[in-house]
């Protein structure tokens, strides 16, 4: 049995070498036919990719060759056309040279000429010379021969001459400048009354006359009282929240609203309206009312400067301008209004700078900012011409513009002519017949003036000041002023008012002298 056994075990160790040999053999063949089909497979892609990087070398040189080709006709091709640029330039030099040459020859020829008449003149000269000399002789021999017929020396004869003419040239002199003056105040004066007159006859506005009270009309009496309220508590409230002062007396159907402020008074006014309407008046609905109308009246500003410039065709004004534009409705100047009066200022500028022939835009922006500076609301110290050319120069207005809002009260040079446009245009609105109102202490004050100022000159009997203080009438004795020194002294008259008064608009100085002779028949 052991011996079975083991020969059992030999055979099956013997098997498996056996197994294990002829495995060996089967794998050592399958990695051969492997490694041959690996080998194959390398090589056929090496030669694909050496075909691969054949034909692309291939391609890159028919690239290449084309590229050269183009950028060597791209070449040629500029360098024809700067040979071409460089031929005509040539002809060009050559044909200036031509031209040059030509004008030289002409130039010499033009040279002798000029010597030629030189030569001639210069014989002219002597000739002129020659006969100077002879008239001097035959001069002095009439001469000689007057004096023996007159028996007067030539000195004498001549200073009684200079005497006689200077009282005939004073006379016609006078006569002279008294025609010139004449003609140039018609001419002048036809001028300017045709450009302001055709400038105010195109510009049509309101000129309505604003105060420091508003009324606000009630439908009956009964609602006073709950404006009132009790005790006046509602009344308190909304004079606390508006600053204005409200009067309700005994005037049927309507309430007083004073105060200096126009914003304010039409705060008061629209809450008024709503809270009237709304009938809750109370104080905490009074201030609730006052905030959202006081928010809506900013909202109303910057609506009417954006309106106006719209109006007016005025284009890329800074914002902070057109809400200054827009407070302009709500404040006036002499009882004038403001936004009024310098839409009225923008559209004579226009008007008159294009009968002028000059920049009508410029003159009529100019004209609406010109008293932009009446509106900062801080506290300044500058006067509100020069505040308003700080302001202009701030947001960035054109220097004309900013010249002309701060020469137009003549704080500041005037350096371009749209300046005098604006500032005549201000003077012909501010003292239009109506638009402002002076206090009556101020107005008696400046025609007392005016009537002193001309009694000051000699000669000057009577001195009246009418039309407004529009024109000066001055009465002088006809025995001490002759005619011609009349005219001096309307013109001298005129002058010291302009150099030493303040005033709108221009005056009228008539001088009137008058002669009387008077007798009595007994």
């Amino acid at each position: 049995m052991e011996i079975n056994f083991w020969v059992m075990l030999l055979s099956d160790l013997i098997a498996v070498a056996v197994g294990i040999y002829i495995g060996r053999k089967l794998l050592s063949r399958l990695f051969s036919q492997r490694e041959r089909d690996a080998e194959l497979r390398a090589a056929e892609i090496i030669k694909n990719a050496e075909q691969t990087a054949e034909n692309i070398k291939k391609d890159r040189i028919l690239e290449a060759k084309e590229k050269y080709l183009k950028l060597k006709a791209e070449f040629e091709e500029d360098t024809n056309r700067k040979k071409n640029i460089l031929i005509t330039n040539e002809n060009k030099l050559k044909q200036r040279e031509q031209q040059l040459q030509q004008q030289a020859d002409q130039y010499k020829r033009r040279e002798s000429e000029l010597d030629q008449q030189k030569q001639q003149l210069h014989q002219q000269q002597e000739t002129l010379n020659k006969r100077r000399e002879e008239a001097e002789r035959m001069h002095l021999q009439q001469v000689e021969a007057l004096e023996k017929i007159a028996g007067l020396t030539a000195e004498q004869a001549r200073e009684q001459l200079v005497d006689a003419l200077k009282a005939e040239a004073e006379s016609r002199a006078s006569s002279y400048v008294k025609g010139i003056v004449e003609e140039a105040k018609l001419t002048a004066t036809k001028e300017a009354k045709k450009v302001v007159i055709e400038t105010i006859q195109r510009t049509a506005t309101e000129h309505a006359i604003e105060n420091c009270v508003s009324v606000f009309n009630i439908e009956s009496d009964d609602i006073k009282g709950k404006v009132i309220g009790r005790e006046g508590r509602n009344i308190r409230a909304l004079e606390a929240a508006t600053g204005v002062e409200i009067i309700v007396d005994d005037t049927p159907e309507a309430i007083i609203i004073s105060g200096f402020d126009p914003v304010r008074r039409e705060i008061a006014r629209l809450s008024l309206h709503r809270l009237v309407q709304d009938g809750r008046i109370h104080p905490a609905r009074i201030e609730e009312i006052v905030a959202k109308t006081r928010k809506n009246i900013e909202d109303e500003i910057v609506e009417i400067g954006e309106r106006t410039v719209i109006d007016l065709g005025i284009h890329g004004l800074h914002p902070e301008l057109i809400k200054m534009i827009g407070r302009m409705r709500f404040r006036s100047s002499y009882g004038q209004n403001l936004l009024q009066h310098s839409r009225e200022v923008a559209k004579l500028c226009a008007t008159m700078a294009a009968e002028l022939g000059l920049n009508a835009k410029l003159a009529k922006r100019a004209g609406l900012l010109h008293d932009i500076g009446k509106v900062w609301p801080e506290e300044a110290e500058l006067p509100h011409a020069i505040l308003g050319m700080e302001l202009a120069k701030k947001y960035k207005e054109h220097p004309e513009v900013c010249n002309a809002i701060g020469a137009h009260h003549d704080e500041i040079e005037m350096t371009t002519l749209i300046s005098p446009i604006v500032q005549v245009c201000d003077a012909v609105s501010g003292s239009r017949p109506g638009a402002r109102r002076e206090m009556m202490e101020s107005y008696i004050k400046r025609l007392k003036e005016l009537e002193e100022l001309a009694m000051n000159f000699q000669g000057v009997t009577k001195c009246y000041a009418i039309q407004a203080g529009r024109e000066l009438r001055v009465m002088v004795d006809a025995d001490n002023v002759t005619d011609e020194k009349a005219n001096t002294l309307s013109f001298d008259i005129s002058q010291k008012i302009e150099k030493e008064m303040q005033y709108p608009g221009q005056i009228k100085v008539t001088v009137i002298r008058e002669m009387r002779s008077v007798a009595y028949a007994k």
